[in-house]
């Protein structure tokens, strides 16, 4: 996925054409609508300055597991989220999940 404004480099037919053409999916904000990137800007700060910039990776491989592993492990099983009343996506699912009423089960 690759997210941004709708800035002329990122809308050019050859740039979309390269994401594209690598299986990448396009995602932009809508026009006129600065607000729409803000969670993905806040998501992006968080993994770079609590992860990869406090990383030394040995090949991509290695990033990629890392990276993996800390979005797992930390972002959604630990990391608290202002967003989800200072919980942890994990936890916020399991609330959800419980709060909800049961499933009707076809008799």
């Amino acid at each position: 996925m690759h997210h941004s404004d709708r800035g002329v480099q990122y809308c050019s037919g050859d740039y979309t054409d390269l994401l594209k053409t690598n299986g990448i999916d396009i995602s932009m904000s809508r026009k006129g609508s600065p607000w729409d990137n803000a969670a993905c800007e806040s998501f992006m700060k968080t993994l770079k300055w609590e992860e990869v910039y406090r990383s030394e990776y040995r090949n991509l491989a290695d990033a990629r597991g890392r990276v993996g592993e800390f979005l797992q492990k930390v972002y959604n099983e630990r990391r608290l989220h202002s967003a989800l009343d200072y919980r942890s996506p994990v936890q916020f699912e399991s609330a959800l999940a419980a709060s909800a009423p049961a499933a009707r089960v076809p008799a």
